[in-house]
């Protein structure tokens, strides 16, 4: 497609026709698979955010679980995710009989998995059995994510990654806008008070159930609208194995990027935690706690594009270490002195700014890195040592606020951070050369 279009550059245009061509210029940046794959993270995200919108307050408020538990809960989902990602790259970068890869088949598994965790939510009573459904749900998540990124990169230009990446966050970020607001609305409808009181909890139910129905659609756009093989995912007789995997650490830009991950996730306090210390440092009401990830959604989503086409610009790693000085902005927002809706506002603008500048712009960096036939596992390895890095940072942080209060555990992690966002310039400072794609 790229060649077509420099064809036509060369032809005298009439200025009638430049919008046709921006348009077609934008196509060729975001292919359809991408929308396609955005699509499918949309929907499946409004079911997940509709459970982690009313899951945080359920289990401290409604089932007395401590701090430290719920970190321990909170870890899991990052933790759980961790140890089957790297499995999840490595199966997708096996070739089936045809030769191609299994990225999208892989991805199914793991879309297919989370759907069905949903409906057992309306089984699960207590913690433990509450902690075993999030771990299934989070090893779903974890199976589909470096097969999902894969997939992106391999259907995109190299120097359009960074755009591309955005449009498909800032689609899987409208999911995150609605499905707070969705659960809002349900428990609404459903007449069950926000928090579970004498073992009343048809208003999660209602939940739980809708997530079910919304979560099973995704799977269904995954099967029928994104394609088996796409951009420079060729047929191949050689199968990489997963000490091949490993291997990628041994390229200086793919280990350098995984070191920054790691560094700077282990000082990355978890959306839950800040939500939870948004709500209790400016008293807002309990019933207002399911629509606080709506200001981040809300900002990922207008950000994520423009970001990530300035990340093709600027450059990836650059814009990777800015995402996290501005999240330390927000740290140091939530301990200063003021309060009110325009400090929640701020911090939660903030706190979207950091992923519309990390998350997707983190993957098209390590993908610059990754050789195509190997793309699957070459994300995982990143996306595991920052999975990692997240849940050792949960159990910290939920531990360090049982001991000594949120606050001070939070100001602790603004230092770590800002050490961290140092030590990552250091590490990234020196010029790394791209593998082909």
């Amino acid at each position: 497609m790229y060649v077509a279009d420099s064809r036509s550059s060369k032809a005298p245009v009439a200025p009638a026709t430049a919008p046709g061509r921006r348009g077609a210029a934008l196509r060729a940046a975001v292919p359809g698979a991408v929308v396609a794959l955005g699509t499918v993270s949309l929907v499946t995200d409004i079911s997940s955010e509709m459970v982690s919108a009313v899951l945080p307050l359920y289990l401290l408020t409604g089932l007395g679980l401590s701090p430290l538990g719920f970190g321990l809960l909170d870890g899991i989902q990052n933790g759980f995710s961790a140890l089957v990602r790297l499995a999840g790259g490595h199966l997708a970068d096996r070739r089936g009989a045809d030769g191609a890869a299994r990225h999208k088949a892989v991805a199914a598994v793991g879309y297919g998995l989370s759907a069905l965790c949903k409906p057992l939510l309306l089984f699960a009573h207590t913690v433990p059995l509450i902690g075993a459904v999030i771990a299934v749900d989070r090893t779903g998540k974890g199976l589909r994510t470096a097969p999902r990124d894969a997939m992106i990169s391999l259907a995109t230009e190299p120097e359009h990654r960074g755009r591309a990446f955005g449009v498909h966050r800032a689609m899987d970020t409208a999911g995150a806008l609605l499905g707070p607001l969705t659960a809002f609305l349900v428990l609404r409808l459903a007449g069950g008070p926000l928090l579970a009181d004498g073992g009343e909890r048809h208003g999660y139910d209602a939940v739980f159930t809708v997530s079910a129905c919304i979560a099973a659609l995704g799977v269904l756009v995954l099967l029928l609208f994104v394609p088996n093989r796409l951009g420079s995912d060729e047929t191949s007789t050689s199968t990489p194995s997963l000490r091949d995997g490993i291997r990628l650490l041994r390229l200086p830009g793919l280990r350098r990027l995984t070191l920054c991950a790691v560094l700077l996730g282990l000082t990355t306090v978890s959306d839950s935690f800040l939500y939870l210390l948004v709500q209790r440092q400016l008293g807002l009401a309990t019933n207002l706690f399911p629509l606080l990830p709506l200001g981040t959604a809300a900002a990922f989503l207008l950000l994520a594009v423009p970001l990530g086409a300035l990340a093709d610009r600027i450059g990836r790693r650059r814009l990777f270490l800015a995402g996290h000085a501005v999240l330390l902005l927000a740290y140091g927002l939530l301990l200063s002195p003021l309060r009110g809706l325009p400090a929640v506002l701020c911090v939660l603008v903030l706190h979207g700014s950091f992923y519309a500048a990390t998350d997707g712009v983190l993957a098209a960096a390590a993908a610059d890195a990754v050789p195509a036939d190997q793309r699957g596992a070459g994300l995982a390895l990143v996306g595991t040592g920052q999975a990692l890095a997240r849940f050792a940072c949960s159990l910290l942080f939920g531990a360090l606020w049982s001991a000594i209060g949120g606050a001070d555990a939070l100001a602790w992690s603004a230092g770590a951070l800002a050490l961290c966002v140092v030590g990552a310039a250091v590490v990234l400072r020196e010029p790394t050369r791209e593998v082909p794609s």
